[in-house]
């Protein structure tokens, strides 16, 4: 769903987005020369670095170019946010290939699946420091807001070894951009409808409105940046004359401010402040025999996340690492039925982090890193002034060591070797262990070919809600209570993969996927009790599960001007205790994608994608129909300052049945939108 908008386009393009299409169209067909006047001091370049090239840091926790990494990472970069128009971290994700992405039971946002696992055996980062869950298990993507973005990476299969709990799945690192030397500023404003579907069913009206702005300046030892980001959004529904929205009604706004200070290049000391707010408003029907009940509910969020670091060089480049977050994410929910207050719930989450660490000079063609992590967590919620937590407020906090060796001792073969020791309040020591090689095993006439073989375990300590929480629903004839005694869940993860990479011409990817997963936390169901006509269940450590699958992609670079890619991602994902599909787990998702620049002007992008049938029910027997959809937009750059941009996502209005209980299509129908994107900098002549 895209939520977008701005006030400075002209009333009579606003209304007609279809207009402006055509007309950018137009222009940048028959006007290349007005542009070319430019090029002796504005050169736009067609071929930028190759992204095989981008500097990773997440696979091996230290600096390597993403074709060298032994560990496979997937990266997202600034120019595919830009074709695709992303604006929150659900929309820059959804093009990766095999990502599973899906709405949070109860909220309006999005969660993440990685080859199987669920989304709180994910772990999320920002420049290598851990994002709140905003359930206490999740992470809502689209409370994330990405306007201070370089790339994105991606590495899936267990990665505990490296980052700890919550890792099983894998890990999404949000690597924020570097600030350049000179004065820059950045803007962009935008607006979308949802046609027929607008909150207020007019067709022509504008329903999302977006406005984003970054100021930064950098000399040689100081460095500063401001950035905020707005959307809103007055909801969409299928019927908007009657009650219930489908999509929410919401504002949500985010401020970041940064400063760094490098005196010299052995030392330098970094802040950053950011603060996320949003009220939601949701509108739906509750059936309470035999009548519907008018529902609403008010959701107001505001998370506060301050960060600092420091890294000292030293002794032939050895390295120290200091850094630490803050976080706090409070939450009023306040819900009405027919008028009258229902459920008033406060939930305030407190996190903070400290990870140290140390990267030794290159020694015999080997890198070593020695590091120790900190983590807190601290979880309070009320409901109508009833503490839902057992005991009122629970913490938890955990120590961590690891050490990790990236070595090349034989020509053509790379490999990370890493440990991890936790010791958690509750549940005592946890070991994980990880292997992975690349062996380049061609490299001739511009041909690169690498084989990847990746050994590694997970683990997952339960969140604080699965032990200590008491979800009461008993208006609909059940609760469910915590379990303080769970054990942390575990997985081996085997990966196989195969590269292929010719000059910047094509690059093709092949991975054999294969996570083996003990103890996995489920509800309880055969152990439920019933106490006065309220059964009560709980959680326990009761499945198996393993998820398998192969992963390809292709990227292939027809001309200078044109280039396609796609992938396809095949998974089987069991529960081994019961031999039935684990829910919400669709076998076949596909990818594809073309950009082609008409001239120097004009850039056109088409995204599609895939997603099979998918079961709803554990018992296998209701499923959820496959759906495709395709995403277009187009750019055209006005002068070395200003561009626009217009676009339509879901263009043959794809949309599930609401009155489905298990449809899984996308909520939002079709949307269009068109903006304007400011980029001035000092740096240019």
């Amino acid at each position: 769903m895209r939520l977008t908008i701005v006030n400075i386009l002209s009333p009579q393009f606003c209304s007609k987005p279809k207009v402006l299409f055509a007309s950018l169209l137009a222009a940048g067909l028959i006007s290349p020369s007005v542009y070319a006047a430019e090029q002796s001091t504005y050169a736009v370049t067609k071929t930028p670095l190759h992204v095989l090239d981008t500097i990773v840091v997440t696979g091996t926790r230290s600096e390597k170019k993403l074709i060298d990494s032994p560990i496979r990472t997937e990266i997202i970069d600034e120019e595919e946010l830009r074709k695709t128009n992303a604006i929150t971290l659900k929309d820059a994700l959804e093009n990766i290939p095999g990502i599973l992405l899906r709405e949070i039971h109860g909220k309006s946002g999005y969660e993440i699946s990685l080859q199987g696992l669920s989304s709180d055996q994910v772990l999320i980062l920002i420049d290598g420091l851990p994002l709140a869950a905003s359930t206490s298990s999740t992470v809502d993507l689209d409370q994330y807001l990405i306007g201070g973005i370089e790339h994105i990476e991606v590495i899936k299969g267990a990665a505990s070894a490296q980052y700890g709990s919550s890792a099983m799945g894998g890990v999404i690192n949000i690597i924020t951009k570097k600030v350049q030397d000179g004065v820059a500023i950045s803007g962009q404003v935008d607006i979308g409808s949802y046609g027929k579907q607008n909150a207020d069913g007019k067709n022509t009206s504008i329903n999302n409105h977006h406005q984003k702005i970054s100021i930064e300046a950098a000399n040689a030892t100081l460095k500063g940046r401001i950035i905020a980001d707005q959307f809103s959004s007055d909801g969409f529904a299928v019927n908007p004359n009657d009650y219930p929205q489908q999509g929410d009604e919401q504002k949500r706004q985010q401020y970041a401010f940064y400063g760094a200070w490098q005196p010299s290049d052995q030392f330098m000391l970094w802040a950053d402040f950011n603060e996320y707010k949003e009220k939601d408003h949701q509108r739906s029907l509750n059936f309470v025999p035999p009548f519907y009940l008018k529902q609403y509910k008010l959701e107001d969020i505001e998370r506060q996340r301050f960060s600092a670091g420091s890294q000292f060089n030293f002794i032939k480049n050895s390295k120290i690492d200091l850094k630490a977050v803050h976080e706090t994410y409070d939450s009023t929910s306040t819900q009405t039925l027919d008028g009258y207050l229902s459920a008033l719930r406060h939930s305030n989450q407190e996190n903070n982090h400290f990870s140290s660490q140390l990267t030794l000079a290159k020694w015999n063609k080997q890198n070593w890193q020695l590091g120790y992590d900190w983590h807190e967590e601290k979880l309070e919620q009320s409901n109508n002034g009833k503490f839902e937590m057992q005991g009122g407020s629970v913490k938890r906090d955990r120590h961590e060591f690891y050490v990790q060796n990236d070595f090349n001792l034989v020509q053509n073969l790379d490999a990370v070797i890493g440990w991890r020791f936790q010791n958690d309040d509750d549940f005592g020591d946890h070991n994980a262990f990880k292997l992975s090689t690349k062996y380049r095993f061609y490299d001739q006439n511009d041909l690169l070919a690498d084989l990847r073989l990746s050994y590694g375990q997970g683990y997952r300590v339960p969140n604080l809600k699965e032990r200590f929480y008491s979800f009461d629903h008993s208006h609909l004839g059940y609760i469910v209570i915590g379990n303080p005694n769970l054990k942390p869940e575990s997985s081996d993860s085997y990966q196989l993969g195969l590269s292929l990479v010719q000059n910047d011409q094509w690059n093709a990817d092949i991975n054999l996927f294969w996570n083996d997963i003990q103890d996995l936390i489920q509800t309880d169901f055969d152990n439920a009790t019933t106490v006065n006509g309220i059964t009560q269940y709980s959680y326990s450590n009761v499945a198996k599960a393993e998820t398998k699958g192969i992963e390809t992609s292709a990227k292939w670079k027809l001309t200078p001007y044109f280039s396609v890619n796609g992938a396809y991602t095949y998974t089987e994902a069991k529960d081994k205790t019961t031999n039935t599909l684990l829910t919400r787990r669709p076998k076949h998702i596909a990818r594809l994608g073309a950009d082609y620049a008409l001239n120097d002007q004009l850039d056109l992008t088409l995204r599609g994608r895939y997603q099979s049938d998918e079961y709803g029910d554990s018992a296998n027997q209701q499923q959820s129909p496959s759906w495709v959809t395709f995403d277009s937009q187009v750019d055209y750059r006005i002068n070395r300052y200003i561009s626009a941009f217009a676009g339509i996502d879901n263009i043959f209005n794809e949309q599930r049945d609401f009155s489905s209980a298990v449809d899984y299509r996308p909520i939002a129908g079709r949307y269009t939108y068109m903006g304007l994107r400011f980029n001035w900098n000092s740096n240019l002549k």
